[in-house]
């Protein structure tokens, strides 16, 4: 046995567990369970990252270095060699009484077949992984998801097939709909998917029977057993990026790979991060408030995507919830109120207040006016006026006046923008930022940017038509099914969706907004140890297919009061 997989006392571990699916294929799980044959519940992840890597090795181990010098408080009753990125640490669970199982998704790791992520083969693959999961011997037959990201976001598709023994879900920082929060954010192509960045890094290099990184646990290939040809290797794949290229409207292949909110009734947490934008945010408050479930709880925290999921506050939220759905304790959860905010302050210190509701139901709507000839956002109507900016240039940034009172703003929003370009279409890249009395930025550490604004938002003006069915006042819902060409110089009244957003500012502060034709960063950046981050972190709009100079590089003109009003609409809090 491999001196890393020297088993703890009190654990059973089950490695390459072969789980058949229903046309012979053979995925691979690693079970981690108590010893003993008395059955307890399950907590489960299935994914392309890799069952046998280790946190702590490859490109995952500057982010486990930040990890466990940040807080070394994770590794409390835990020696950490059985932890794998964005899933559960086994020796803080199995001592718990529950089994740990973790499944390489098709095609990756040392499950062999087509790779496709994200897609309706593979959540059929984890919906009879959960059924699996729930009759074998050593389990209860109650089954649990916890996990972040793609760990994450998997839960809400399969929970939509309604496995009968899924008992409850965590959804930790996960995205449910693809072609808004994963490929085209307000109808642009968001590039994060291609390249280095994440494919080829974090999937590609795990795909089955590709060579190059170690198991410990197995002394063997993480990708093995099987040791493919580039022509095989490329053969056994669906390419995903290109599929995003391909698919520029919310059509059958984007929608199959979204959540179906109406047929989730799992009992769940959704865990957003507020600086979450660009990927995962939206879906998690989406997640609470369109699912059908009955028992359905939204915690929003701060932090970087990997920091808060391993936290001693986190792992009590897990294990409370867990214990109540999957072991039936009478633990007090069912009494928790259902939202549970860790609201932020211009200072970076963060309150946990619990709330009945989102949005809050005692939110102030309040809309702040553009001026566009002199650039400032004011709390009452304002004469006709216009600006312009170059789309691929410096944005139009708009200020208000200092604030005279201490003001929370917690919740989306949205802008509702008048708006002309020189060419056929206009990117709008929206950002709502603050500034503290001092006039620095109120910014902070995101998912995966280490100076993220406030708030972010993006539309394709030629997407600009709304489904007045499923739109709200602070959430419009763009159907993107059809393009809608500009006429150059013609105003056009477009309303932009902005992830939701926390804040708390002392008098004195301005709010400000950012409106440009491509995305938001400022000057330098880089801080993040595997992503690049300058103000959007990695989920960056820059595809030259997508966004061709001829059309998106042009002059935006921007019109504010009179019959061309353009306001910012913000939740407002009473404190």
């Amino acid at each position: 046995m491999p001196e890393q997989d020297a088993t703890p006392a009190g654990m059973t571990i089950e490695r390459d567990v072969p789980i058949r699916m229903r046309d012979g294929i053979e995925l691979r799980a690693d079970i981690y369970r108590p010893e003993g044959d008395a059955p307890v519940p399950v907590i489960l992840t299935m994914g392309p990252y890799g069952k046998g890597l280790p946190y702590q090795t490859a490109h995952y181990a500057p982010l486990w270095k930040w990890l466990v010098e940040t807080h070394p408080e994770v590794l409390d009753g835990s020696s950490g060699r059985f932890m794998t990125w964005e899933t559960v640490d086994p020796e803080r669970w199995v001592p718990a009484g529950y089994a740990c199982v973790r499944v390489d998704s098709r095609g990756a790791g040392r499950s062999p077949g087509i790779l496709e992520v994200w897609s309706p083969p593979e959540t059929q693959d984890f919906y009879e992984v959960i059924e699996w999961a729930g009759t074998q011997p050593w389990s209860t037959g109650k089954v649990g998801l916890c996990g972040i990201s793609y760990y994450a976001m998997n839960q809400w598709w399969v929970a939509g097939l309604q496995p009968p023994h899924l008992a409850a879900m965590i959804p930790w920082e996960g995205a449910n709909d693809y072609f808004r929060e994963i490929s085209h954010h307000g109808g642009i192509l968001s590039n994060v998917f291609f390249g280095k960045s994440w494919y080829e890094r974090q999937v590609l290099s795990m795909q089955h029977g590709r060579p190059g990184l170690h198991d410990p646990f197995l002394d063997d290939s993480v990708n093995g057993p099987e040791n493919l040809a580039d022509e095989q290797l490329l053969a056994n794949r669906v390419d995903t990026p290109a599929e995003n290229r391909r698919h520029g409207l919310d059509d059958e292949w984007n929608r199959a790979r979204s959540a179906d909110f109406s047929k989730i009734r799992t009992p769940f947490i959704s865990a957003a991060s507020w600086a979450g934008f660009g990927l995962h945010q939206r879906g998690n408050f989406e997640g609470f408030t369109e699912s059908a479930a009955e028992q359905k709880w939204l915690e929003v925290h701060p932090g970087r995507h990997e920091e808060w999921f391993y936290l001693p506050y986190a792992l009590d939220l897990q294990r409370r919830f867990l214990d109540h759905f999957l072991k039936g304790e009478d633990n007090g959860w069912d009494r928790e109120p259902r939202v549970m905010l860790q609201i932020r302050y211009s200072d970076r210190h963060f309150e946990l207040r619990k709330e009945n509701e989102w949005p809050l139901e005692r939110t102030r709507w309040t809309n702040i006016h553009l001026d566009a000839a002199s650039r400032r956002l004011s709390w009452e109507p304002v004469a006709a006026s216009q600006t312009s900016f170059e789309a691929l240039g410096e944005p139009a940034a708009f200020w208000s006046d200092p604030l005279e009172y201490e003001t929370e703003i917690t919740g989306p929003l949205a802008a509702r923008l008048a708006i002309a370009s020189s060419t056929t279409d206009a990117d709008l890249f929206v950002t709502f930022l603050a500034y503290d009395p001092a006039g620095v930025e109120v910014e902070f550490q995101g998912t995966v940017d280490p100076h993220t604004p406030l708030a972010q938002g993006w539309l394709r003006a030629s997407h600009r038509e709304i489904d007045p069915n499923r739109s709200k006042p602070w959430r419009p819902y763009h159907p993107h099914t059809s393009v809608q060409p500009l006429d150059p110089g013609q105003v056009y009244h477009v309303e932009v969706e902005i992830w939701p957003t926390c804040i708390v500012l002392p008098p004195g502060s301005r709010l400000a907004l950012s409106i440009g034709g491509r995305d938001f960063e400022r000057p330098g950046g880089d801080q993040h140890p595997v992503f690049p981050s300058k103000g959007s972190g990695p989920f960056l709009h820059d595809d030259p297919q997508d966004r061709t100079p001829e059309v998106f590089d042009g002059t935006t003109t921007i019109y504010g009061g009179g019959e061309h009003a353009s306001h910012l609409l913000l939740p407002m809090i009473d404190r």
